[in-house]
């Protein structure tokens, strides 16, 4: 009678996977996507300071009683577009860099009124995040509760939009090449988010106002006097 001998199981290595398939994958396929990711990422940095510096200029003219047009917005985030990027830059690092996501909400809350000081104001990064920090100072929570109420109610909408648009894709993947009904619902993914994303800036400029007017007793008169005109 034999005695069975023991097989023995070596890790699957990558030469035996290529060996078996006759074939060795192609990394140069993946380069074109991957520049094109790379050259969308580098857009996609450059414009969001201007969009967010923009936008939050036209609120706190339109806020203040001032005229707005989208060329004096666009002039106005042109001018602080460095301080806005910073800003930005700023939040992504320690978003990074703090491990205790409660620590990054404090400091977070902070800062929230630092775009609307920037423009309303007509003052640099440091000086706005001074005096963003002054404004919540004693009023922390009372900010950070308007804050996270609108965040969930702009949450719940983008949502809600979402599902609409998946249900349209889903549907139109039936009539449709779906290929086509991808690129719609991306479409209209990038809509939704145009759509949903100014309720938080709106918010922001209004929690600015407000904590101006119950700390400094200033009314939209005086605060109109201040917003940096358009060139």
């Amino acid at each position: 009678m034999s005695v069975p001998v023991p097989l023995r199981l070596r890790p699957l290595e990558i030469g035996d996977v290529q060996a078996s398939s006759g074939q060795t994958p192609d990394l140069n396929a993946f380069a074109p996507s991957l520049i094109a990711l790379g050259v969308g990422s580098v857009i996609n940095f450059a414009i969001t300071p201007l969009l967010y510096g923009a936008l939050s200029a036209a609120i706190c003219q339109s806020a203040a009683g001032r005229p707005v047009t989208w060329w004096g917005a666009i002039k106005a985030a042109l001018r602080r577009y460095l301080h806005v990027a910073g800003y930005l830059i700023l939040l992504v690092l320690m978003s990074i860099a703090f491990c205790l996501f409660p620590l990054w909400i404090w400091i977070a809350v902070g800062w929230v009124a630092v775009l609307p000081a920037m423009f309303v104001e007509n003052i640099g990064l440091i000086d706005a995040m001074r005096r963003s920090w002054n404004l919540v100072q004693g009023r922390w929570w009372r900010t950070f509760f308007i804050l996270f109420l609108v965040f969930v109610l702009n949450y719940v909408v983008y949502l809600a939009l979402g599902a609409f648009l998946y249900l349209g894709q889903s549907l139109l993947s039936i009539f449709v090449s779906p290929y086509l009904a991808v690129a719609l619902y991306e479409g209209g993914v990038v809509l939704a988010s145009a759509l949903t994303h100014p309720i938080l800036q709106i918010a922001i400029v209004l929690v600015y106002f407000d904590l101006r007017v119950r700390k400094e007793a200033l009314d939209l008169f005086q605060l109109a006097q201040h917003v940096a005109a358009p060139a």
